[in-house]
């Protein structure tokens, strides 16, 4: 059974940095892209950015520059490294992938960052 973990929100100030993980267990972690998401309160889940197993990177244009996926294939783990917060960052923020390829996304629990002096 695929499970994936997020963990490391928090409140942050406009301008700081933060970075939250999801640790992926289920699945042959090295051959799967991963992606993050993200979902503020009355918005659609939108998405963030993606990582493949070679790995390449995609990313939102509202976040390229700013944040930076990246994996540790040796912990299972994929991050997303957040820098230059807005407020308009806030939301919860989710792991997902999918094991079979255009099956069923998977998605983790979400973990919350808010972007508030």
């Amino acid at each position: 059974q695929v499970q994936l973990v997020e963990s490391g929100g928090a409140l942050v100030q406009p301008g700081g940095s933060l970075r939250v993980s999801c640790v992926v267990s289920g699945l042959v972690f090295r051959l799967a892209t991963m992606e993050w998401y993200r979902q503020a309160p009355g918005k659609e889940r939108e998405f963030v950015a993606s990582i493949t197993s070679v790995p390449r990177t995609n990313y939102a244009n509202s976040v390229r520059g700013r944040f930076t996926i990246s994996r540790d294939n040796a912990k299972k783990t994929v991050y997303l490294q957040m820098n230059s917060l807005k407020p308009e960052d806030t939301a919860v923020y989710y792991c997902s992938t999918r094991p079979v390829v255009g099956g069923a996304a998977i998605w983790g629990q979400g973990t919350q960052v808010t972007v508030s002096s």
